[in-house]
Order: structure tokens, then C-alpha cells, then sequence
């Protein structure tokens, strides 16, 4: 019987397929936080040595989290961007803002006006740019898009309402830097003041007091305001007067235009008037009607100038100025009699009383 041959083995692949698989793989580079540090890093060691084996020693600092890596030198780079994006949009927008108030043919409002719209573009193109410097990737936030601008929509709703309204007072001219408006403070006390500025967040309202006032800009779009210089800065102010009822209404309504008349800050045209108003219960009461041309140095001080001259008018003159005064009767009855009697009995002398 014949021995049977043993079968020969096949050959095996030169290169293990997993070996293959690892060679086709691309090798893993570890992401830098910061696109414009790696470009800074190059551009600084290519010109000298020293610097580069410093910034070497400066960018082994770093804090890694998986792939993502960042280190001192890339935290340098980062602030000195936007110190420098920030110093130029500020120094971008002061040029601006010089330039426009060389402009003679605006007026102050149309100037605050180009400011602010010339301010917006220049701090959105800082920003654009920065981001740009940086190497960010803003399609790396499209996961957190949604939520972050639905968080910043109700956050800074009032702020861009606020913004939005500025801009409109300022196109439509209705309150500009300089108007005198009717202002209320949180106790309902109406008062005036004038506007000192229009910011992006409020109006600057200061009155005679001194006390300024922040008014946000949507407050002045939806509700009514009072403005004394709208369309022009020419303000009738009131002064109430009371006579005596047995002086002589004639002379009394000429020594009133007179007191207006020798005021410096009232208008000789449209000229003061004199009106009367009504019968009081003690005097007949009158206004006296004035113009003035500068409501911004105060209304009250005018009233006062005239007040005081029309007291020496009516003094020189013989006018009255009545105070109140009232009327007792007393009816009579048999208790109030007898305590007449009573009284006048205890007012005699003691020896009447005896007899």
C-alpha cells in the first residue's frame, strides 16, 4: 500500500490586512483653538531664532482636552486682537463722528443721526473682522445657534427696541438734542426739562433743578409727549391774577400788561393780553397772557418778575388784592338767649348783685 502524499500549504500575503488599513489611514493632527496664532507663530520664528525658540517655550503651556488644544501663546494672540480690533473701531468711529460734525449742511439731529448709523456699521465690521483674525468657525455653533439667539432675542429685546426708537426720533425729527418737553416723575409731578442727549438706550432729559432724567427711547414713541420747541420755540405762558371787586377793572387790566410788558424775556410780539377768567368768591380773577422765546431758562422765574412788578403797580395805584374772607350769621334761638342773659349777668359788679 502506497503512502499518501501530504498536502502542501498554500502561501500567505506579504502585508497583513490590517497593517494595510492603518497605512490608508490619515494620521491625526491636533487642532489648534486659534487659526491666527498658528499663522503668528510662523510668521514671528521665521525672522529670528530667539523669538521663535521663546514663543516654542510660551506655546508649550497649554491646557488639552481631547483634540482640542490651547495654550499661553494663543491666549496672547486672542487678547491682542481684540485690543486691536476694539482701538481701531473706537479711534474709526471718533474720525467719523468728527467728520460728520463738519458737515454744516446737517443739522444737529441729522448729524447724531449719521453718527450712530456710521457707529453700528463700523463696530459690526470690527466684529465681523475679529472673528475673521480669529479663525472661528462659526459653523461650529450651528448646534447652539437656536438656542443662543432665542436666549439673546428676549434678552436684549428692549435694548434693540430701544436702539430701533432712537433711530426713528432721530429720522422723523419729532425730539432732537436741545427741545424743551413736558417730563412726570414717579410721583405723577409734571415738570419740564431739556434734552441733553439721545443715547442708544435713552433720551437725557435735565430740568431747572438740575435732576436728569433717563427716559428710555420707547417711552417717547408710544406715548404722548409734550415738546415745547417742536416746531418752534415760541411758549404762552399764564400768570393768575385776583383784584378786589370795588377796584377799577379798567386800570387794573392796563397796570397787568404793563407788569408783562416790563419783563426782558417777554415778547413784544405776539404782545401780552389780559383776560378775565371768572368771579371768585373774593376777587375777580384774571390771566395775564405772555409770550417768551426761551423756555429752557425757566418758566417760573418769568412769572415771578411780573408778579413782583404788578405788587408795586397795584400798591402806587390804590388796587386791592383780596384775601378771603367770610360772612358769620348766627340765628337766634331761646338757649343762645338765655345764654346772653347768663353772661351779661355774670359781667355786673357785685354790689349791683346785691341790691
Amino acid at each position: 500500500m502506497q503512502g499518501e502524499t501530504p498536502p502542501t500549504a498554500e502561501p500567505t500575503a506579504a502585508t497583513p490586512a490590517v497593517e494595510q488599513a492603518w497605512n490608508l489611514a490619515e494620521p491625526v493632527v491636533e487642532e489648534s483653538s486659534v487659526a491666527a496664532a498658528e499663522g503668528a507663530k510662523e510668521a514671528l520664528s521665521s525672522q529670528s531664532e530667539t523669538v521663535g525658540s521663546v514663543i516654542d517655550t510660551v506655546d508649550t503651556v497649554a491646557l488639552s482636552f481631547g483634540d482640542f488644544r490651547i495654550s499661553l501663546f494663543d491666549v496672547l494672540v486672542v487678547a491682542a486682537v481684540i485690543v486691536g480690533i476694539l482701538f481701531l473701531a473706537w479711534f474709526a468711529s471718533r474720525m467719523s463722528r468728527r467728520l460728520v460734525r463738519r458737515m454744516t449742511r446737517l443739522d444737529e439731529a441729522q448729524q447724531l443721526l449719521v453718527e450712530k448709523v456710521i457707529t453700528i456699521i463700523v463696530w459690526a465690521a470690527a466684529f465681523f473682522l475679529g472673528i475673521d483674525l480669529l479663525g472661528i468657525d462659526l459653523t461650529a455653533l450651528a448646534v447652539f445657534s437656536g438656542a443662543f439667539g432665542l436666549a439673546i432675542g428676549f434678552g436684549l429685546q428692549k435694548t434693540f427696541g430701544n436702539l430701533i426708537a432712537g433711530i426713528i426720533l432721530l429720522m422723523d425729527r419729532s425730539i432732537k438734542p436741545g427741545d424743551v418737553i413736558a417730563v412726570a416723575d414717579l410721583a405723577g409731578n409734571e415738570s419740564f426739562g431739556q434734552i441733553r442727549k439721545i443715547g442708544i438706550r435713552a433720551v437725557s432729559v435735565t430740568t431747572r433743578d438740575q435732576r436728569e432724567y433717563l427716559i428710555p427711547n420707547e417711552n417717547l414713541m408710544i406715548n404722548q409727549v409734550e415738546n415745547w420747541s417742536y416746531s418752534s420755540k415760541n411758549v404762552r405762558m399764564q400768570v393768575p391774577v385776583g383784584v378786589s371787586y370795588e377796584a377799577d377793572m379798567k386800570l387794573a387790566e392796563e397796570l397787568m400788561l404793563e407788569a408783562a410788558k416790563s419783563c426782558d424775556r417777554v415778547l413784544s410780539a405776539p404782545p401780552p393780553t389780559v383776560w378775565m377768567s371768572e368771579y371768585g368768591d373774593s376777587s375777580v380773577n384774571f390771566v395775564i397772557h405772555c409770550w417768551i422765546t426761551d423756555p429752557e431758562d425757566g418758566v417760573g422765574n418769568v412769572r415771578s418778575a411780573v408778579l413782583k412788578k404788578l405788587w408795586w403797580l397795584f400798591k402806587d395805584n390804590g388796587i386791592e388784592i383780596p384775601f378771603p374772607q367770610r360772612d358769620l350769621h348766627i340765628r337766634g334761638s331761646d338757649q343762645l338767649e338765655r345764654l346772653a342773659e347768663l353772661m351779661v349777668q355774670g359781667r355786673k359788679p357785685a354790689g349791683s348783685a346785691k341790691e
